[in-house]
């Protein structure tokens, strides 16, 4: 073979195993340019927030090692993507450029790339390394493009077909020496403050720490997950999320290793099943991302573009973000993200109603705390999930669904297990109380040490009366609209 090397572009991909476009890239028996980009200047990539600049930095750590033990070597390079590209082909001799496809705006940077690198006679190779099924892949019966999940998930159980993994490299022969940035000068690591000191505890980055997460799981926790996973006191849930925002794991090693462990009797396919179905979530919101790359920024129901949204104060925003704003449920959630850097979902739901429903302020500005605050900030996932919370999204329930914080809180944390957690000031309280803890009795606060306004404070704003003016609000937005 010729020593001319192909080079293998890592973006959302940072594993070895099952990674469609590496194996090929492997197969071709040249040796391999191994390089990770860090792009911060594209206008179709949205710069990470800081906590996935946490976990990115772990990943990379992790795979630099595992790739290094095969002899192979990653290149770190920080710049646009399509600048870096061309320099490192040019100056390895580079004969075929792999990688797996974006499916959001930054698609459009993959094709420019594509374009730029066959006109130049430099082969390029793009594979499905992070979906089910790709997005353009799946039509309703009349041939357009579904909106709503049910139908989605139907079709897709109908039609997919779970490929054979892509089988490990083994060994990666190093292609030429080529300078690599370091990755410590990239200060990926939050500071001023470094809000992340709780971060390792909870997680272990990297392809091993995927694997472990994914069995861990299904030998345990996936027993009781459709009912478990709604609450938030109990570990029920996989916590896959990073990882699959990572590329750590595919999609296709969970569909395979979660059907054998229900072929096997470990697992029930009542669970196997509801487990699945949120991987296919994920799959639905990048498909609705692909057929709509301005849902990030514009409402996906464009009729609530007109929505008069309140900015909200200074004072309510933080309290929002730091869970302080009265609402036991609300808070705690708030303050497990600010400590975890992930917050369990039913809860994800319960804060996201608040801030757009209760605080009527834009989805949008929620979300991009998330975006910060997550280590599995995802484009599509996290859009999505904000705008089905907020009404504005693909979902067949109209916007006047409101989660009541007090109620959500009864229902899904009936002791108060999840609340005592994160918010202890409160732990003293009975069960009766903990969620509404500004209609106890003066003796009860006293007895469990809890002094509205001092230890604890008071709802930042009514339930009731927020509710009333969201759904007036959403209600003659719509009717302009429709007018």
């Amino acid at each position: 073979m010729s020593d001319n090397p192909v080079l293998y572009w890592f973006r959302d991909d940072l594993r070895l195993a099952d990674n469609p476009a590496l194996a090929a890239a492997h197969a071709t028996g040249r040796p391999l340019v191994l390089i990770y980009i860090l792009d911060e200047s594209s206008r179709e990539s949205r710069p990470l927030g800081g906590a996935s600049r946490w976990w990115l930095d772990k990943s990379l750590r992790n795979l630099s090692e595992r790739i290094a033990a095969r002899g192979g070597k990653l290149i770190l390079r920080k710049g646009p993507a399509e600048t870096v590209i061309a320099e490192l082909v040019a100056k390895s001799g580079t004969v075929a450029v792999y990688w797996n496809r974006r499916y959001g705006p930054a698609r459009k940077a993959d094709e420019r790339i594509k374009k730029a690198l066959k006109r130049d006679g430099v082969e390029a190779h793009s594979f499905n390394g992070s979906l089910l099924v790709e997005p353009f892949a799946l039509k309703t019966g009349s041939g357009g493009d579904f909106k709503v999940f049910t139908p989605f998930w139907k079709a897709l159980q109908a039609s997919i077909t779970i490929p054979d993994p892509a089988p490990e490299p083994r060994t990666l022969a190093a292609g030429p020496q080529l300078a690599s940035d370091d990755i410590a000068a990239w200060d990926l690591h939050p500071s001023k403050p470094d809000w992340s000191t709780e971060f390792g505890k909870m997680w272990a980055p990297g392809e091993l720490g995927a694997r472990k997460r994914l069995c861990e799981f299904l030998a345990g926790r996936i027993g009781g997950y459709t009912d478990g996973r709604n609450i938030p006191a109990q570990d029920s849930t996989s916590r896959l999320s990073p990882y699959l925002h990572f590329g750590e794991i595919s999609p296709h090693q969970v569909w395979r290793v979660a059907r054998h462990a229900e072929e096997s009797g470990e697992a029930s396919p009542r669970e196997v099943l509801k487990f699945l179905s949120e991987i296919a979530w994920r799959d639905f919101s990048y498909y609705l991302l692909y057929h709509d790359p301005d849902m990030v920024r514009l409402s996906w129901r464009r009729q609530f573009e007109a929505v008069e949204w309140r900015k909200g104060t200074r004072a309510e925003l933080e309290a929002w973000k730091r869970g302080k704003t009265g609402y036991p449920i609300v808070d705690a959630g708030m303050r497990q993200l600010w400590t975890t850097g992930w917050m369990h979902n039913r809860v994800r739901m319960i804060v996201a109603s608040f801030f757009a429903k209760d605080l009527l302020v834009h989805w949008r500005k929620g979300e991009e705390w998330f975006w910060d605050t997550l280590v599995d900030a995802d484009e599509a996932n996290n859009a999505n999930g904000w705008q089905w919370t907020a009404g504005t999204g693909a979902d067949a329930a109209p916007y006047f669904r409101v989660f009541n914080p007090i109620l959500q809180g009864e229902k899904f944390d009936p002791e108060g297990a999840y609340v005592r957690e994160w918010v202890p000031e409160l732990a003293k309280l009975p069960p009766k109380w903990i969620h509404h803890p500004w209609e106890a009795p003066a003796e009860v606060l006293t007895s469990a040490g809890v002094k509205l306004g001092d230890t604890y404070p008071q709802p930042i704003v009514d339930h009731d009366f927020a509710r009333k003016r969201a759904l007036e609000t959403y209600k003659g937005s719509s009717q302009e609209t429709a007018a």
